[in-house]
């Protein structure tokens, strides 16, 4: 692995404030156990227009044996016409460390497509930041290596996301929080919370009261990213916008209250089999069945994020409908294989411009 190179050097390294560090060691599992719900809101432009939709997701799950928490951002639709969207998937631990993201961006324009694929992943005492980007048929690849030593405070975008839903269920930022995060050319930069105080929103047919947070990554000399969200009580987001953007989401309908989910078995009817010859070969088949069935269910139950994966892979293969499906299936999973060696051969890129679609980069 190779150290970063001098596009992501600095005089002077940000470093995230001490009451950041501190919110984030005082978190406790029982406060994240309280955000694992379903977000769902509509991309709509400034005149009403809907333009596409906004989802996020967190639940339990287990990395590397390790339980954890998987985060699943998705946001897709069309801005002037042109289909964009983005996507993250990503295993965050209790104590709200990134242990593996997958961030997805396209923008598929007339004649050709712009498409950035970001992969951080925790090895040994080291963030490894693999980055792929596609534009038209030319592809540049960068690795970038970062000591966890020197990421005290870093918070990822899935991260992020389970930040927020905290804040907002407890109604207050402490002052000076400022954590560590990356812009959307993998420059580590401050990313600063900022408390917005309440306010009435209107969500359906109801007007109900709203938290507000700013976050606001700096990108370099007087130059910065803003968003502001809002949050209904417990934690479920009722809108987002990014300061200076045309586009915004907002919630259309009432969340469900959140409820517990129960971790069930699917029941299965037993279909009864007649085979008139060799009954104790018919009663090892089916207890060999029966085994294969709760060995299967229960790795696809350990591992929700096949879903989430196979839902992202198909919508990506079906926006481009490529002729050979299988290198196209071998493209989009390849980059974020960390078996692979790091592929030094570009050593800069430039960095994909594409609509701030699901914001915080």
């Amino acid at each position: 692995m190779k150290e970063p190179d001098s596009l992501h050097g600095r005089a002077e390294e940000p470093k995230a404030s001490s009451e950041a560090v501190e919110f984030l060691a005082s978190v406790s599992p029982r406060k994240v156990d309280q955000c694992l719900f379903v977000d769902s809101l509509v991309t709509v432009s400034d005149s009403g227009r809907e333009l596409g939709e906004f989802c996020v997701s967190i639940q339990k799950a287990s990395y590397q044996d390790e339980p954890c928490y998987l985060v699943h951002a998705n946001s897709h639709g069309t801005i002037d016409n042109i289909p964009c969207g983005t996507s993250i998937v990503a295993y965050v631990s209790k104590s709200l460390e990134t242990l593996e993201q997958n961030h997805h961006e396209y923008m598929k324009m007339q004649g050709h497509t712009l498409d950035r694929k970001v992969n951080i992943v925790r090895q040994d005492d080291h963030l490894v930041v693999n980055r792929v980007i596609t534009e038209k048929e030319e592809k540049k690849k960068q690795t970038f290596t970062f000591p966890l030593h020197s990421l005290r405070g870093f918070v990822s975008e899935a991260s992020n996301l389970l930040i927020q839903r905290i804040l907002a269920r407890q109604k207050k930022i402490p002052d000076k929080m400022t954590f560590l995060s990356f812009t959307a050319d993998t420059q580590l930069s401050a990313s600063t919370y900022t408390e917005l105080g309440t306010k009435k929103q209107m969500v359906g047919k109801e007007v109900v009261d709203v938290f507000g947070i700013e976050r606001t990554i700096s990108c370099g000399e007087d130059i910065t990213e803003t968003w502001h969200c809002y949050f209904l009580q417990d934690g479920h987001l009722s809108s987002r916008v990014q300061i200076g953007s045309a586009v915004m989401m907002n919630l259309l309908q009432l969340p469900s209250t959140v409820s517990e989910d129960k971790d069930q078995k699917p029941v299965f009817e037993k279909k009864p089999l007649i085979w008139e010859e060799d009954m104790e070969l018919h009663s090892k088949f089916l207890d060999r069945k029966e085994e294969l069935k709760a060995d299967h269910s229960s790795y696809v139950r350990h591992h929700p994020e096949l879903k989430t994966l196979l839902a992202d892979f198909l919508q990506f293969l079906l926006l481009r409908k490529p002729q050979d499906v299988f290198s196209f299936a071998r493209d989009f999973f390849a980059p974020f294989d960390t078996r692979r060696p790091p592929d030094s051969s570009f050593k800069t890129s430039r960095t994909m411009i594409v609509p701030k679609v699901l914001g915080d980069k």
